[in-house]
């Protein structure tokens, strides 16, 4: 049996405003045994952290990744040999464990193979949710063709379904439904739909919606009888709005939702995923890195909306997760969506998303982003407080002197 005690931590539990001066957290076999205000006994079989009253704090959780999102221009990853784009995946995936994410959400691309390959230990990174290929129309977010394409360009034959490394096109309620049952199989966390245009794929108006009331109730019902769900990508309200009265749990983006229809996702209990760090980065990064700019006019017109969004929905009390949809080699800005939220947000609210908001929504509450006795051994130890600057979390995890995945160590400075 292995055991680590974190000794004279100030413990963040992932949710309460206060932390907890001067607790002792044991560590046993991969699972928080216990946490206590006074010293817990130390055994000859006990590593002992000497916290030295630094923040012990649940691993960050990223609920909108894309590990095989290897460039800003997605049309052009298509073409991509699989084997290249999977070691851009092992890259991607070690960064984000680096940077103290000790479980990520992939929302498009990532699979069972890259799944299990973390699971065997070929490549090192963080607990690996997935939705498999996102399920999108034709004309959609997940059509990644140019505008003058022919229908048979990039294989595309007229039939039913079209799947590339990042989406499946399926048109009609049965083909959803396959579509939505084949990303099953194969281990999906959740499905992923196209519900609005969005800024990367070329022919799709960005604030128009996408797919019927028929088509989406079916990838609903689909994911639901396996007590799993639907995230939806959505900017408009439009799109935010009919998604939640569909059945949609999760909202991706949600960057243009205003009063009203904040309060109704509020309401029906539906979580939203704002996605700062692609928008910022892109803005100064895009051109440079080859994003079309078709994309980049897009850019420009969701840039405006993105921090007015995040006022928006904490007015409305929105269960609002943590996202960055990072692209390209833009991922190592992965932990700049802390300062961004700052700028608008309360730490407390930030780090509530990255942990327990986001455990909730990968119905994984009390097992992540929490410290609690039961819950799985994903723990910080962070030299600053968070509380206080949620921006130490930033730089790609320099200022984290301990990471804990899975009762293991993954770095470790003191």
């Amino acid at each position: 049996m292995t055991r680590t005690l974190f000794r004279d931590a100030r413990v963040f539990d992932g949710w309460s405003e206060d932390l907890r001066d001067g607790a002792d957290v044991l560590v046993e076999d991969g699972v928080i045994r216990e946490i206590s205000d006074s010293p817990i006994a130390i055994r000859d079989d006990i590593d002992v952290v000497d916290c030295a009253g630094r923040t012990l704090m649940p691993g960050l959780i990223d609920a909108h990744v894309h590990v095989y999102a290897g460039s800003v221009n997605l049309p052009s990853v298509t073409h991509w040999p699989r084997t290249y784009t999977a070691h851009f995946g092992a890259r991607f995936l070690e960064s984000c464990i680096d940077s103290g994410f000790t479980t990520v959400r992939d929302v498009g691309g990532g699979d069972v193979g890259i799944a299990n390959a973390l699971r065997d230990g070929f490549i090192k990174g963080p607990r690996f949710f997935y939705g498999g290929r996102i399920v999108s129309q034709t004309g959609g977010h997940g059509d990644m063709r140019l505008g003058h394409a022919d229908l048979h360009d990039d294989g595309f034959c007229g039939c039913a379904c079209y799947t590339d490394v990042f989406a499946i096109i399926a048109d009609g309620v049965d083909a959803v439904r396959w579509a939505a049952r084949e990303e099953l199989r194969r281990g999906a966390s959740h499905i992923k739909i196209m519900a609005s245009g969005g800024m990367a794929s070329p022919t799709d108006p960005l604030e128009c919606s996408q797919y019927s009331d028929e088509e989406i109730r079916a990838a609903v019902d689909e994911a639901t009888r396996v007590n799993k769900y639907v995230a939806a990508h959505c900017h408009p309200t439009i799109a935010i709005r009919r998604c939640v009265e569909l059945g949609v749990r999760s909202i991706e983006h949600a960057s243009m939702i205003d009063d009203e229809t904040a309060a109704f996702v509020a309401e029906a209990g539906a979580f939203t995923v704002p996605t700062m760090a692609v928008i910022f980065t892109l803005l100064e990064e895009g051109a440079r890195l080859g994003l079309p700019q078709v994309s980049i006019d897009k850019l420009n017109m969701l840039s405006g909306h993105m921090l007015a969004g995040l006022e928006t929905m904490k007015r409305n009390n929105v269960k609002m997760g943590f996202g960055t949809d990072l692209l390209g080699e833009l991922h190592s800005h992965q932990t700049d969506e802390f300062a961004l939220r700052a700028r608008v947000l309360p730490a407390i609210d930030i780090l509530r998303s990255a942990c327990s908001v986001n455990a909730e929504l990968l119905q994984q509450e009390g097992k992540l982003g929490c410290i609690r006795e039961g819950a799985l051994a994903d723990i910080l130890v962070v030299d600053g407080d968070p509380l206080k600057d949620v921006t130490v979390l930033g730089g790609a995890g320099r200022n984290l002197a301990a990471i804990m995945s899975a009762g293991k160590f993954h770095k470790r400075t003191i």
